[in-house]
């Protein structure tokens, strides 16, 4: 399995990026797909989570109401919009898939595969 994610780049505070991930890998299935962060000499937190059947979200307090999480079925593919962005989302973003069914989505430790990494920077 493989984890493709692109979307970063800079942006001014108040604006909007739209992050997308793509999976690959034969037969890739997995039950919750979710976008972490890691600000610099800061743990990785959770930021949202998607799960692949019936689409149910689940996001970080500091993001609810700016952020919305997504996925395209056909295309493996998940997104997060992130709007109205502050220079405290600036970090990078990380996409992961739980392959193996667990039920505490906001730990890295629920995730079997991840993608590089995205920098995004919010400037003030």
């Amino acid at each position: 399995v493989q984890l493709q994610a692109s979307g970063g780049g800079l942006v001014q505070a108040g604006g909007s990026l739209r992050l997308s991930c793509a999976a690959s890998g034969r037969s890739f299935s997995s039950y919750y797909m979710g976008w972490f962060r890691q600000a610099p000499g800061k743990e990785r937190e959770f930021v949202a989570a998607i799960r692949w059947s019936g689409g149910m979200t689940y996001y970080a307090d500091s993001v609810k109401g700016r952020f919305t999480i997504s996925r395209d079925n056909a295309k493996n593919t998940v997104y997060l919009q992130m709007n109205s962005l502050k220079p405290e989302d600036t970090a990078v973003y990380y996409c992961a898939a739980q392959v193996v069914l667990r039920v505490l989505l906001r730990s890295i430790n629920s995730y079997d595969y991840w993608g590089q990494g995205t920098q995004v920077t919010v400037s003030s």
